[in-house]
Protein backbone atom coordinates (compact mmCIF):
# COMPACT_ATOMS: atom_id res chain seq x y z
CA UNK A 1 0.00 0.00 0.00
CA UNK A 2 1.20 3.47 -0.62
CA UNK A 3 2.54 5.59 2.23
CA UNK A 4 0.23 8.21 3.72
CA UNK A 5 1.43 11.27 5.39
CA UNK A 6 -0.87 13.15 8.60
CA UNK A 7 -0.45 16.64 8.95
CA UNK A 8 3.07 16.39 10.66
CA UNK A 9 4.43 14.41 7.61
CA UNK A 10 5.05 11.24 9.71
CA UNK A 11 4.29 7.99 7.39
CA UNK A 12 1.56 5.40 9.04
CA UNK A 13 3.94 2.56 9.06
CA UNK A 14 6.14 3.82 11.71
CA UNK A 15 5.58 1.70 14.52
CA UNK A 16 3.61 3.30 17.31
CA UNK A 17 6.19 3.10 19.87
CA UNK A 18 8.79 4.59 17.93
CA UNK A 19 6.90 7.39 16.89
CA UNK A 20 5.86 7.85 20.74
CA UNK A 21 9.72 7.95 21.44
CA UNK A 22 10.26 10.48 19.31
CA UNK A 23 7.64 13.00 20.01
CA UNK A 24 8.81 12.14 23.41
CA UNK A 25 7.46 14.91 25.69
CA UNK A 26 6.28 17.40 23.31
CA UNK A 27 3.38 15.98 22.13
CA UNK A 28 0.92 18.14 23.73
CA UNK A 29 2.67 21.38 22.40
CA UNK A 30 1.24 24.02 19.46
CA UNK A 31 -2.31 23.20 19.90
CA UNK A 32 -1.87 21.67 23.42
CA UNK A 33 -4.09 21.24 26.36
CA UNK A 34 -4.10 24.28 28.45
CA UNK A 35 -4.36 23.51 32.36
CA UNK A 36 -4.53 26.34 33.87
CA UNK A 37 -7.04 25.74 36.71
CA UNK A 38 -5.73 23.66 40.25
CA UNK A 39 -9.41 23.16 41.06
CA UNK A 40 -10.01 19.42 41.57
CA UNK A 41 -11.92 17.77 38.31
CA UNK A 42 -15.27 16.18 39.02
CA UNK A 43 -15.75 12.75 39.16
CA UNK A 44 -15.77 11.14 35.67
CA UNK A 45 -19.61 11.39 34.74
CA UNK A 46 -20.70 8.02 32.48
CA UNK A 47 -23.94 8.04 31.10
CA UNK A 48 -26.33 5.74 32.41
CA UNK A 49 -27.11 2.97 29.77
CA UNK A 50 -30.66 1.65 31.43
CA UNK A 51 -32.17 -0.86 29.28
CA UNK A 52 -36.18 -1.20 28.97
CA UNK A 53 -37.71 -4.47 30.49
CA UNK A 54 -39.73 -6.54 27.68
CA UNK A 55 -42.86 -7.31 29.74
CA UNK A 56 -44.12 -10.41 28.34
CA UNK A 57 -48.00 -12.16 29.35
CA UNK A 58 -48.47 -15.27 29.12
CA UNK A 59 -51.94 -16.56 28.34
CA UNK A 60 -53.46 -20.24 27.72
CA UNK A 61 -56.72 -20.03 25.92
CA UNK A 62 -58.72 -23.30 26.26
CA UNK A 63 -61.67 -24.91 26.83
CA UNK A 64 -62.84 -28.49 28.31
CA UNK A 65 -65.57 -29.59 26.12
CA UNK A 66 -68.44 -31.97 27.42
CA UNK A 67 -68.97 -35.36 25.38
CA UNK A 68 -72.93 -35.37 23.92
CA UNK A 69 -74.18 -38.60 22.74
CA UNK A 70 -74.42 -38.58 18.61
CA UNK A 71 -73.14 -35.04 18.14
CA UNK A 72 -69.81 -33.57 17.44
CA UNK A 73 -68.68 -32.53 20.85
CA UNK A 74 -65.25 -31.16 20.77
CA UNK A 75 -62.87 -29.47 18.28
CA UNK A 76 -59.47 -30.38 16.90
CA UNK A 77 -56.91 -30.36 19.85
CA UNK A 78 -55.27 -32.46 22.90
CA UNK A 79 -56.70 -30.26 25.33
CA UNK A 80 -59.78 -32.62 26.71
CA UNK A 81 -59.86 -32.97 30.48
CA UNK A 82 -58.79 -30.72 33.65
CA UNK A 83 -55.53 -32.89 34.09
CA UNK A 84 -54.78 -32.12 30.07
CA UNK A 85 -54.87 -28.57 30.75
CA UNK A 86 -52.93 -28.27 33.93
CA UNK A 87 -50.34 -30.83 32.43
CA UNK A 88 -49.93 -28.21 29.63
CA UNK A 89 -49.92 -25.12 31.75
CA UNK A 90 -46.95 -26.76 33.86
CA UNK A 91 -45.14 -27.71 30.40
CA UNK A 92 -45.49 -24.15 29.31
CA UNK A 93 -44.14 -22.78 32.65
CA UNK A 94 -41.04 -24.89 32.18
CA UNK A 95 -40.64 -23.48 28.54
CA UNK A 96 -40.99 -19.95 29.48
CA UNK A 97 -38.47 -20.09 32.40
CA UNK A 98 -35.87 -21.88 29.75
CA UNK A 99 -36.63 -19.14 27.51
CA UNK A 100 -35.95 -16.20 30.01
CA UNK A 101 -32.67 -17.86 30.84
CA UNK A 102 -32.02 -18.24 26.94
CA UNK A 103 -32.66 -14.23 26.31
CA UNK A 104 -29.81 -11.75 26.41
CA UNK A 105 -31.93 -9.50 26.57
CA UNK A 106 -34.42 -8.10 29.37
CA UNK A 107 -37.46 -10.07 29.30
CA UNK A 108 -39.72 -10.38 32.16
CA UNK A 109 -42.23 -13.58 32.04
CA UNK A 110 -45.55 -12.41 34.19
CA UNK A 111 -47.45 -15.23 35.41
CA UNK A 112 -49.54 -17.43 32.84
CA UNK A 113 -53.57 -16.57 32.74
CA UNK A 114 -55.74 -18.98 31.89
CA UNK A 115 -58.45 -18.04 29.45
CA UNK A 116 -61.36 -19.57 29.02
CA UNK A 117 -64.32 -17.46 28.26
CA UNK A 118 -64.64 -13.85 27.47
CA UNK A 119 -64.88 -12.31 31.07
CA UNK A 120 -61.29 -13.76 31.37
CA UNK A 121 -60.14 -12.57 28.23
CA UNK A 122 -61.38 -9.26 28.79
CA UNK A 123 -59.67 -9.24 32.38
CA UNK A 124 -56.07 -10.61 30.84
CA UNK A 125 -56.76 -8.18 28.17
CA UNK A 126 -56.49 -5.25 30.29
CA UNK A 127 -52.75 -6.39 31.47
CA UNK A 128 -49.89 -4.08 31.83
CA UNK A 129 -47.78 -5.76 29.53
CA UNK A 130 -45.60 -5.08 26.11
CA UNK A 131 -46.65 -8.29 24.64
CA UNK A 132 -49.62 -10.29 24.90
CA UNK A 133 -48.35 -14.35 24.14
CA UNK A 134 -51.25 -16.34 23.77
CA UNK A 135 -51.49 -20.47 23.72
CA UNK A 136 -54.17 -21.07 21.32
CA UNK A 137 -54.90 -24.72 22.86
CA UNK A 138 -58.84 -23.94 22.26
CA UNK A 139 -61.40 -22.05 22.21
CA UNK A 140 -63.43 -19.77 20.27
CA UNK A 141 -62.78 -17.53 17.98
CA UNK A 142 -64.54 -14.42 20.00
CA UNK A 143 -62.93 -15.14 22.93
CA UNK A 144 -59.40 -14.81 21.06
CA UNK A 145 -60.47 -11.37 19.63
CA UNK A 146 -61.83 -10.25 22.72
CA UNK A 147 -57.79 -10.95 24.17
CA UNK A 148 -55.66 -9.55 20.99
CA UNK A 149 -55.32 -5.59 21.25
CA UNK A 150 -54.45 -3.97 18.79
CA UNK A 151 -52.38 -1.36 21.12
CA UNK A 152 -49.93 -3.82 21.98
CA UNK A 153 -47.96 -6.79 20.15
CA UNK A 154 -49.36 -9.83 20.30
CA UNK A 155 -47.58 -13.70 19.41
CA UNK A 156 -49.94 -17.05 18.57
CA UNK A 157 -48.15 -19.61 19.92
CA UNK A 158 -49.66 -22.86 18.75
CA UNK A 159 -48.30 -26.59 18.76
CA UNK A 160 -48.01 -29.04 15.97
CA UNK A 161 -45.49 -31.44 17.31
CA UNK A 162 -43.50 -30.08 20.67
CA UNK A 163 -46.83 -31.39 22.57
CA UNK A 164 -50.92 -31.88 22.73
CA UNK A 165 -51.32 -29.94 19.24
CA UNK A 166 -53.75 -26.88 19.68
CA UNK A 167 -56.96 -26.14 17.69
CA UNK A 168 -55.28 -23.18 16.31
CA UNK A 169 -53.14 -24.49 14.66
CA UNK A 170 -55.70 -25.54 12.20
CA UNK A 171 -57.75 -22.33 12.00
CA UNK A 172 -55.78 -19.72 12.88
CA UNK A 173 -55.61 -18.65 9.27
CA UNK A 174 -59.31 -18.76 7.90
CA UNK A 175 -60.97 -18.37 10.69
CA UNK A 176 -58.90 -15.41 13.24
CA UNK A 177 -56.53 -14.02 10.25
CA UNK A 178 -58.94 -14.27 7.73
CA UNK A 179 -62.09 -13.85 9.39
CA UNK A 180 -63.69 -17.00 6.87
CA UNK A 181 -62.94 -14.79 3.36
CA UNK A 182 -59.96 -13.76 2.01
CA UNK A 183 -59.02 -10.86 3.51
CA UNK A 184 -57.29 -10.50 6.67
CA UNK A 185 -58.90 -8.71 9.24
CA UNK A 186 -57.82 -9.22 12.71
CA UNK A 187 -56.09 -5.78 14.19
CA UNK A 188 -53.55 -6.76 16.58
CA UNK A 189 -52.14 -9.92 14.55
CA UNK A 190 -50.59 -10.81 11.21
CA UNK A 191 -49.70 -13.90 9.34
CA UNK A 192 -45.89 -13.30 10.98
CA UNK A 193 -47.39 -12.97 14.53
CA UNK A 194 -47.98 -16.78 14.28
CA UNK A 195 -45.21 -19.26 15.69
CA UNK A 196 -46.07 -23.03 15.23
CA UNK A 197 -43.73 -25.47 17.96
CA UNK A 198 -40.24 -23.47 17.61
CA UNK A 199 -39.22 -21.57 20.58
CA UNK A 200 -36.53 -20.36 18.78
CA UNK A 201 -38.64 -18.52 16.43
CA UNK A 202 -40.32 -16.69 19.64
CA UNK A 203 -37.21 -15.61 21.21
CA UNK A 204 -36.43 -14.09 17.73
CA UNK A 205 -39.20 -11.60 17.75
CA UNK A 206 -39.20 -11.17 21.48
CA UNK A 207 -35.78 -9.41 20.55
CA UNK A 208 -37.09 -7.59 17.92
CA UNK A 209 -40.21 -5.97 19.90
CA UNK A 210 -37.61 -5.67 22.99
CA UNK A 211 -35.51 -3.44 20.56
CA UNK A 212 -38.55 -1.68 19.45
CA UNK A 213 -39.55 -0.71 22.79
CA UNK A 214 -35.89 0.52 23.52
CA UNK A 215 -35.81 2.72 20.11
CA UNK A 216 -39.15 4.17 20.15
CA UNK A 217 -39.20 7.24 22.13
CA UNK A 218 -35.00 7.35 23.08
CA UNK A 219 -33.08 10.46 23.52
CA UNK A 220 -30.36 11.40 21.70
CA UNK A 221 -28.13 14.61 22.37
CA UNK A 222 -27.34 16.12 19.26
CA UNK A 223 -24.17 18.18 19.21
CA UNK A 224 -24.98 21.33 16.76
CA UNK A 225 -28.47 20.28 15.94
CA UNK A 226 -30.14 17.79 13.89
CA UNK A 227 -29.51 16.97 9.84
CA UNK A 228 -30.38 14.69 7.46
CA UNK A 229 -27.48 13.66 4.29
CA UNK A 230 -28.62 15.72 1.01
CA UNK A 231 -31.76 16.83 -0.56
CA UNK A 232 -33.69 13.67 0.47
CA UNK A 233 -32.61 13.90 3.88
CA UNK A 234 -33.67 17.14 4.80
CA UNK A 235 -37.11 16.12 6.82
CA UNK A 236 -35.34 13.51 8.31
CA UNK A 237 -35.43 15.06 11.48
CA UNK A 238 -39.24 15.48 11.69
CA UNK A 239 -39.79 11.56 10.58
CA UNK A 240 -37.57 10.77 13.25
CA UNK A 241 -39.58 12.79 15.28
CA UNK A 242 -42.70 11.49 14.37
CA UNK A 243 -42.16 7.78 13.55
CA UNK A 244 -39.67 6.81 15.76
CA UNK A 245 -40.86 9.57 18.50
CA UNK A 246 -37.08 10.43 19.19
CA UNK A 247 -36.32 13.37 21.71
CA UNK A 248 -33.81 15.09 19.95
CA UNK A 249 -31.58 17.73 22.55
CA UNK A 250 -29.78 20.12 20.85
CA UNK A 251 -26.48 21.19 22.30
CA UNK A 252 -25.40 24.45 20.43
CA UNK A 253 -21.86 24.91 19.41
CA UNK A 254 -21.34 27.60 21.52
CA UNK A 255 -22.25 26.21 24.66
CA UNK A 256 -19.80 23.08 23.99
CA UNK A 257 -17.00 25.65 23.07
CA UNK A 258 -17.40 26.70 27.05
CA UNK A 259 -17.34 23.55 28.22
CA UNK A 260 -14.58 22.73 26.31
CA UNK A 261 -12.58 25.36 27.68
CA UNK A 262 -13.74 25.03 31.55
CA UNK A 263 -12.23 21.24 31.32
CA UNK A 264 -9.09 22.58 29.58
CA UNK A 265 -8.43 24.62 32.39
CA UNK A 266 -9.03 21.90 35.10
CA UNK A 267 -5.80 20.62 35.65
CA UNK A 268 -7.01 17.03 36.69
CA UNK A 269 -9.39 16.50 34.15
CA UNK A 270 -6.83 17.09 31.59
CA UNK A 271 -4.61 14.67 33.71
CA UNK A 272 -7.45 11.82 33.71
CA UNK A 273 -7.74 12.53 29.78
CA UNK A 274 -3.56 11.86 29.39
CA UNK A 275 -3.91 9.05 31.50
CA UNK A 276 -7.09 7.36 29.40
CA UNK A 277 -5.05 8.20 26.19
CA UNK A 278 -1.73 6.54 27.44
CA UNK A 279 -3.60 3.67 28.33
CA UNK A 280 -5.40 3.03 24.90
CA UNK A 281 -1.91 3.35 22.85
CA UNK A 282 -0.63 1.33 25.66
CA UNK A 283 -2.74 -1.97 23.86
CA UNK A 284 -0.82 -3.78 22.09
CA UNK A 285 -3.45 -4.00 19.31
CA UNK A 286 -3.10 0.09 18.61
CA UNK A 287 -0.80 2.15 16.73
CA UNK A 288 -0.20 5.72 16.29
CA UNK A 289 0.28 7.44 13.64
CA UNK A 290 -0.81 11.39 14.52
CA UNK A 291 -0.23 13.72 16.82
CA UNK A 292 -0.36 12.01 20.69
CA UNK A 293 -1.92 15.88 21.31
CA UNK A 294 -4.96 14.85 19.55
CA UNK A 295 -5.69 11.75 21.25
CA UNK A 296 -5.51 13.06 24.30
CA UNK A 297 -7.78 15.89 23.48
CA UNK A 298 -10.28 13.08 22.00
CA UNK A 299 -10.56 11.73 25.14
CA UNK A 300 -11.18 14.86 26.66
CA UNK A 301 -13.98 15.77 24.12
CA UNK A 302 -15.04 11.95 25.11
CA UNK A 303 -15.59 13.20 28.98
CA UNK A 304 -17.41 16.47 27.48
CA UNK A 305 -19.72 14.14 25.50
CA UNK A 306 -20.92 11.77 28.39
CA UNK A 307 -21.29 14.95 30.52
CA UNK A 308 -23.79 15.98 28.09
CA UNK A 309 -25.61 12.87 27.80
CA UNK A 310 -25.54 12.01 31.31
CA UNK A 311 -27.28 15.28 32.09
CA UNK A 312 -29.61 14.51 29.22
CA UNK A 313 -30.25 11.60 30.11
CA UNK A 314 -29.59 10.05 26.78
CA UNK A 315 -28.15 6.41 25.69
CA UNK A 316 -26.72 8.47 22.62
CA UNK A 317 -25.52 11.02 20.73
CA UNK A 318 -24.62 13.00 17.38
CA UNK A 319 -22.36 15.56 16.11
CA UNK A 320 -23.60 17.69 13.37
CA UNK A 321 -20.91 19.35 11.22
CA UNK A 322 -18.59 17.10 12.87
CA UNK A 323 -16.40 17.89 9.48
CA UNK A 324 -15.50 21.58 10.11
CA UNK A 325 -17.06 23.38 13.11
CA UNK A 326 -16.15 20.95 15.79
CA UNK A 327 -12.15 20.66 14.84
CA UNK A 328 -10.77 24.07 16.01
CA UNK A 329 -13.34 24.08 19.30
CA UNK A 330 -11.89 20.90 20.37
CA UNK A 331 -8.61 21.26 18.37
CA UNK A 332 -8.87 17.59 17.62
CA UNK A 333 -11.55 15.71 15.48
CA UNK A 334 -14.71 14.05 17.66
CA UNK A 335 -13.29 10.50 15.27
CA UNK A 336 -12.17 8.52 17.69
CA UNK A 337 -14.03 10.17 20.69
CA UNK A 338 -17.57 8.33 19.03
CA UNK A 339 -16.01 5.17 18.71
CA UNK A 340 -14.90 5.28 22.22
CA UNK A 341 -18.46 6.20 23.60
CA UNK A 342 -19.45 3.33 20.89
CA UNK A 343 -17.30 1.09 22.30
CA UNK A 344 -18.24 1.45 25.84
CA UNK A 345 -22.08 0.23 25.07
CA UNK A 346 -23.61 3.83 24.60
CA UNK A 347 -24.66 4.96 20.92
CA UNK A 348 -22.10 7.42 19.49
CA UNK A 349 -22.48 9.12 15.10
CA UNK A 350 -21.16 11.28 13.20
CA UNK A 351 -22.96 13.69 11.20
CA UNK A 352 -26.10 13.75 12.87
CA UNK A 353 -27.65 11.89 9.69
CA UNK A 354 -31.70 10.88 11.11
CA UNK A 355 -31.83 9.16 7.37
CA UNK A 356 -30.02 6.18 9.14
CA UNK A 357 -29.52 7.63 12.83
CA UNK A 358 -32.76 5.36 13.79
CA UNK A 359 -31.48 2.30 12.30
CA UNK A 360 -28.72 2.20 13.95
CA UNK A 361 -30.19 2.41 17.40
CA UNK A 362 -32.41 -0.47 16.39
CA UNK A 363 -29.57 -2.49 15.01
CA UNK A 364 -27.57 -1.88 18.24
CA UNK A 365 -30.16 -2.72 20.51
CA UNK A 366 -31.16 -5.89 18.28
CA UNK A 367 -27.62 -7.22 18.01
CA UNK A 368 -26.52 -6.17 21.80
CA UNK A 369 -22.95 -4.73 20.13
CA UNK A 370 -21.66 -1.50 18.58
CA UNK A 371 -22.97 -0.45 14.97
CA UNK A 372 -20.81 0.95 12.21
CA UNK A 373 -22.82 4.09 10.65
CA UNK A 374 -20.55 4.46 7.17
CA UNK A 375 -20.51 5.76 3.41
CA UNK A 376 -20.95 2.70 0.81
CA UNK A 377 -19.83 2.73 -2.64
CA UNK A 378 -20.81 1.17 -5.72
CA UNK A 379 -21.64 -1.98 -5.47
CA UNK A 380 -20.07 -4.36 -8.39
CA UNK A 381 -19.40 -8.62 -9.28
CA UNK A 382 -21.04 -9.02 -5.87
CA UNK A 383 -18.74 -6.81 -3.69
CA UNK A 384 -19.26 -3.27 -1.84
CA UNK A 385 -16.46 -0.95 0.00
CA UNK A 386 -18.03 0.67 3.30
CA UNK A 387 -15.53 3.06 4.87
CA UNK A 388 -15.89 5.94 7.23
CA UNK A 389 -13.64 7.64 10.20
CA UNK A 390 -15.59 6.66 13.38
CA UNK A 391 -15.39 2.98 13.87
CA UNK A 392 -15.82 1.19 17.35
CA UNK A 393 -13.12 -1.45 18.07
CA UNK A 394 -15.53 -3.49 19.83
CA UNK A 395 -17.45 -4.74 17.17
CA UNK A 396 -18.55 -7.99 18.89
CA UNK A 397 -19.36 -6.30 22.07
CA UNK A 398 -16.43 -7.73 23.91
CA UNK A 399 -12.96 -7.99 21.98
CA UNK A 400 -10.90 -4.81 20.69
CA UNK A 401 -9.94 -5.47 17.13
CA UNK A 402 -6.39 -4.33 15.76
CA UNK A 403 -6.41 -0.66 15.32
CA UNK A 404 -4.51 2.45 13.51
CA UNK A 405 -5.00 6.02 14.98
CA UNK A 406 -4.03 8.26 12.31
CA UNK A 407 -5.74 11.39 11.40
CA UNK A 408 -9.45 12.13 9.98
CA UNK A 409 -9.26 11.44 6.03
CA UNK A 410 -11.05 14.63 4.66
CA UNK A 411 -8.89 17.20 6.89
CA UNK A 412 -5.88 15.30 7.50
CA UNK A 413 -5.89 16.29 11.01
CA UNK A 414 -6.76 14.98 14.13
CA UNK A 415 -7.58 11.35 15.13
CA UNK A 416 -9.55 8.55 13.63
CA UNK A 417 -9.78 4.95 14.39
CA UNK A 418 -8.61 2.72 11.21
CA UNK A 419 -10.58 -0.28 12.98
CA UNK A 420 -9.21 -3.89 11.08
CA UNK A 421 -12.38 -5.32 11.36
CA UNK A 422 -12.35 -9.61 11.15
CA UNK A 423 -11.60 -11.10 7.98
CA UNK A 424 -14.35 -13.80 7.45
CA UNK A 425 -16.84 -11.56 9.74
CA UNK A 426 -20.46 -12.13 9.09
CA UNK A 427 -22.50 -9.08 9.36
CA UNK A 428 -25.77 -7.29 8.87
CA UNK A 429 -26.40 -4.43 6.33
CA UNK A 430 -29.18 -2.10 6.54
CA UNK A 431 -29.65 0.67 3.99
CA UNK A 432 -32.62 3.19 5.00
CA UNK A 433 -34.19 5.33 3.00
CA UNK A 434 -34.53 9.42 3.01
CA UNK A 435 -38.68 8.80 3.55
CA UNK A 436 -38.55 5.78 5.93
CA UNK A 437 -41.13 4.24 3.80
CA UNK A 438 -38.37 1.01 2.29
CA UNK A 439 -35.09 0.05 3.57
CA UNK A 440 -32.78 -2.77 2.17
CA UNK A 441 -31.03 -5.49 4.43
CA UNK A 442 -28.53 -7.72 3.11
CA UNK A 443 -26.08 -10.63 5.26
CA UNK A 444 -21.98 -10.39 4.10
CA UNK A 445 -18.54 -11.39 4.79
CA UNK A 446 -15.80 -9.26 5.41
CA UNK A 447 -13.37 -9.74 2.78
CA UNK A 448 -10.82 -7.13 3.50
CA UNK A 449 -9.72 -4.28 5.59
CA UNK A 450 -7.34 -2.15 3.07
CA UNK A 451 -5.85 1.13 3.29
CA UNK A 452 -7.34 3.17 0.43
CA UNK A 453 -7.22 6.86 0.34
CA UNK A 454 -11.12 7.01 1.87
CA UNK A 455 -12.81 7.24 5.29
CA UNK A 456 -9.95 5.06 7.53
CA UNK A 457 -12.21 2.60 8.81
CA UNK A 458 -12.74 0.30 5.52
CA UNK A 459 -13.65 -3.12 4.42
CA UNK A 460 -14.59 -4.89 1.09
CA UNK A 461 -17.85 -6.76 1.74
CA UNK A 462 -19.34 -10.09 0.17
CA UNK A 463 -23.00 -9.72 -0.41
CA UNK A 464 -25.28 -12.18 0.03
CA UNK A 465 -27.78 -11.76 -2.38
CA UNK A 466 -28.39 -9.70 -5.99
CA UNK A 467 -25.85 -7.48 -5.99
CA UNK A 468 -27.49 -5.94 -9.40
CA UNK A 469 -30.48 -5.58 -7.66
CA UNK A 470 -28.95 -4.00 -4.62
CA UNK A 471 -27.22 -1.72 -7.52
CA UNK A 472 -30.83 -0.89 -8.71
CA UNK A 473 -32.47 -0.14 -5.49
CA UNK A 474 -29.93 1.47 -3.43
CA UNK A 475 -31.61 4.37 -1.39
CA UNK A 476 -30.30 7.16 1.08
CA UNK A 477 -27.00 7.41 1.20
CA UNK A 478 -25.40 6.11 4.47
CA UNK A 479 -25.85 2.57 5.69
CA UNK A 480 -25.36 0.55 8.75
CA UNK A 481 -23.56 -2.63 9.84
CA UNK A 482 -23.44 -4.85 12.92
CA UNK A 483 -21.78 -8.36 13.30
CA UNK A 484 -23.80 -10.90 13.04
CA UNK A 485 -26.94 -11.88 10.81
CA UNK A 486 -29.68 -10.01 12.12
CA UNK A 487 -32.35 -9.51 9.02
CA UNK A 488 -35.11 -11.43 10.49
CA UNK A 489 -35.38 -9.19 13.43
CA UNK A 490 -34.76 -6.30 12.09
CA UNK A 491 -37.63 -7.15 9.25
CA UNK A 492 -40.05 -7.75 11.87
CA UNK A 493 -39.68 -4.46 13.75
CA UNK A 494 -39.99 -2.85 11.09
CA UNK A 495 -43.10 -4.10 10.00
CA UNK A 496 -44.25 -2.79 13.43
CA UNK A 497 -43.62 0.61 12.28
CA UNK A 498 -45.12 0.44 8.65
CA UNK A 499 -41.64 0.54 6.91
CA UNK A 500 -41.37 -1.94 4.00
CA UNK A 501 -38.38 -4.31 4.37
CA UNK A 502 -36.45 -6.17 1.48
CA UNK A 503 -34.21 -8.79 2.65
CA UNK A 504 -31.97 -8.71 -0.72
CA UNK A 505 -30.31 -11.88 0.85
CA UNK A 506 -33.51 -14.10 0.78
CA UNK A 507 -34.93 -12.17 -1.67
CA UNK A 508 -38.13 -11.75 0.71
CA UNK A 509 -39.76 -8.75 2.20
CA UNK A 510 -40.51 -10.57 5.29
CA UNK A 511 -38.96 -13.64 7.60
CA UNK A 512 -40.83 -16.84 8.94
Amino acid sequence: MSEHRHCCGTPHGVPRRTFLAAVGGTALSGCALTAKSTESARPRVKPALPKKELTVQPAFVYSIPRRQEARSWRSWGGIITPADAENEIGRIDTELKRLAQEAEFPVKFLPIARVRSNAEATAVRKTDADVMLIYGAGNGVGTMETLISPDRHNLLFVRHRSGPIYLWYEIAHPRLLRKTVDVYGQPGLEPYDVVVDNYGNVLWRLRALYALKNTVGSRMVAIGGPSGWGAGGQHAPQIAADKWKMDIQTVPYPELGKMIESARADAKRVQRAEAEAEKYLADPLVSLNTERGFVVRAFLLTDIFEELMSQADAQSITVNHCMGTIMPLAETTACLSLSLINDSGALAFCESDFVVIPSGVLLNHIAGTPVFLQDPTYPYEGIVTVAHCTAPRKMDGKHAEETLVVTHFESDYGAAPKVNMRIGQEITMIDPDFEDKKWIGFRGTILAHPFHAICRSQIDVAIDGDWRKLMEDMRGFHWMLAYGNHLKEMGYALRKLGIEWYNLTDDRTAES
